[in-house]
């Protein structure tokens, strides 16, 4: 293996220095955001080189059974409840498992580790069967203690596990059950062990989405003693029950996994070895791809689809339009604190260009900041109209009649609603400069832009959020409640009826009741413009035509437990 990914890394060198000398501005911007990608191990403990022995190792035990991974960017933590980032939840649901999971194309609810669960009448408790003979990678027995160890490291600051003074932050678990431990929100009142393999959850008051909340992955279980053993570093040393066994990450290249020979479910997983390949530019992902040298890839152009459908050799791939990219806009800072230049902003970006221009026929121009088809989505909102006058009567209104200059923050990697973020940076540069506001494009590497853009270093900034539980909560208590502003809420957007609104819409049960609720929300967002919705995206990805039984979810992470090669 290493011999392989050894004349990948040559031949994408040589394909590098070829764009490089071909190429003129676009390719310079390329090679900026590549640069700088390859710094952000500065501060981090693991040894790449580590990482180069074991998959040598790794490769020479797995045969033909090894699946590369190709994605745009490095995963921000291994320690899954930590972080929101889509390219860490990617490998952490291969490691790990939650009591419950999704099916594999839809958010539908099926058993995980537990095997079978009881809600009481009144909706405040729910008891889950678990499964036995489950061991995590680490040798140790997966059991109910396990469970509350978890819930209690994520729920209580003050945990031992927490590490909340290494700067261990739990958004989501704040966001998706109300709070943390002395909350008044919070509404896990208390968790008790019925015995090894039965669990039982006691809510201060109804959850409209519980059960949902238990299959995502962001709240899958943690070996108890592989916490007490590495400490902080565990997300760095993850340990779960999952199909693959953590082997070795070096950053900013590529994180091994490999089979683990006692998952509790016979006959899987099916490859020997999973190997996800940082390759941040989609055109040199697609000629990995094609040249054998990759098996999946992420971060398909838009463009590229229909070429991949007339290659014998590759499949394309399609997810759900589960999701939306976003311009943001930092509400604390001068002067995007000002309702009126949201809104100038807003009326000044044509989003059916970028739609059109950037995705091939798959995105459509988004209204709101939930995805179509939604519970509570508002279909009674309109597309605010691209309208270059009525922005400069509001940047005058506002009194920047002489416009004004503005950061533009842009993301370094490819996702799946934003497949080309550069370009699409350009075109809102351009848009920006038409009613006289001179933006200026800043450039991070992804790990160092997450944790900037949650800490409020940005003004404009580009992002966007993939639903991973089917429920509109998850997108607007996570980007737009208050109580997230500096972590999922990157636009620092606090309104006390918006979050109202959003704290009675988690806690009803009544489906109707709730729809209404994010209805009346989606409505003071959008008068209040504290981020741009761009566009919803259909991602499209590819594979080789080797891989079997591979079923993209809408969610962008899926177990590859299934997955085998025919080659």
């Amino acid at each position: 293996m290493r011999y392989r990914l050894t004349l990948f890394l040559t031949f994408m060198l040589a394909i590098t220095l070829v764009l490089a000398a071909c190429s003129g501005d676009e390719d310079e911007s390329a090679e900026e955001v590549d640069a700088t990608e390859s710094s952000e191990s500065d501060g981090e403990e693991t040894d790449g080189s580590e990482g180069e022995g074991d998959s040598e190792a790794s490769g020479e035990s797995a045969g033909d059974q090894v699946l590369v991974f190709a994605r745009g960017g490095d995963s921000e933590s291994l320690d899954y409840a930590s972080t929101t980032d889509g390219e860490s939840s990617r490998v952490t649901k291969q490691i790990y498992e939650s009591l419950l999971d999704f099916e594999k194309d839809s958010f539908e609810v099926k058993a995980g580790l537990a095997h079978d669960w009881e809600v009481s009448d009144d909706g405040l408790t729910y008891t889950f069967m678990l499964e036995e003979g489950v061991t995590f990678h680490d040798g140790t027995d997966f059991n109910a203690e396990a469970v509350k160890t978890n819930f209690e490291r994520w729920a209580d600051p003050d945990h031992e596990f927490a590490f909340t003074d290494d700067g261990y932050v739990y958004s989501m678990y704040g966001t998706m059950f109300g709070g943390f431990k002395g909350d008044e929100g919070h509404v896990i009142k208390e968790i008790n062990v019925v015995n090894d393999h039965e669990i039982e959850f006691v809510l201060n008051q109804p959850l409209g989405f519980f059960l949902q909340n238990m299959a995502m992955s962001y709240f899958a279980i943690t070996s108890p003693a592989a916490l007490e053993e590495h400490g902080a570093s565990i997300n760095e040393n993850p340990v779960g029950t999952g199909p693959f066994k953590f082997v070795s990450w070096s950053k900013d290249d590529s994180i091994i996994l490999e089979k683990f020979e006692d998952y509790r479910k016979e006959g899987l997983p099916k490859l020997d070895e999973v190997i996800f390949q940082v390759i941040p530019d989609n055109a040199a992902r697609l000629i990995a791809l094609r040249s054998g040298e990759i098996d999946i890839m992420d971060g398909l152009n838009p463009d590229d689809a229909a070429g991949i459908e007339q290659e014998e050799s590759l499949v394309l791939h399609t997810r759900a339009a589960n999701n939306f990219g976003y311009l943001g806009l930092n509400t604390q800072k001068a002067p995007l604190d000002d309702p009126l230049v949201r809104q100038a902003i807003n009326h000044a970006i044509d989003r059916s260009a970028i739609a059109e221009a950037l995705y091939a026929g798959y995105a459509q121009p988004a209204v709101n900041p939930v995805p179509p088809g939604y519970l509570g989505y508002n279909d009674e909102l309109e597309l605010y109209e691209y309208n270059l006058d009525k922005s400069k009567e509001l940047l005058a209104e506002a009194g920047h009649e002489d416009g004004l200059e503005i950061e533009l923050w842009t993301m370094p990697v490819a996702r799946p609603y934003m497949p080309d973020p550069e370009t699409v940076s350009e075109i809102i540069q351009n848009d920006l400069g038409e009613i006289g506001i001179t933006a200026k494009i800043v450039r991070e590497e992804w790990a160092p832009y997450l944790e900037k853009t949650a800490a409020g270093e940005q003004e404009l900034y580009m992002l966007g959020w993939s639903g991973t539980n089917g429920d509109p909560d998850y997108f607007l208590s996570s980007l737009l409640h208050g109580s997230n502003a500096g972590s999922s809420n990157r636009s620092f957007y606090e309104n006390d009826e918006v979050d109202k609104l959003l704290d009675q819409a988690k806690r009803a049960v009544d489906q109707e009741e709730r729809a209404d609720l994010y209805k009346k929300a989606q409505e003071i967002i959008y008068e209040e413009s504290p981020m741009i919705p761009l566009v919803h995206s259909e991602p499209v990805l590819a594979t080789s035509s080797d891989v079997k039984n591979y079923v993209p979810h809408p969610s962008t992470s899926e177990s590859l437990a299934e997955v085998e090669l025919n080659r």
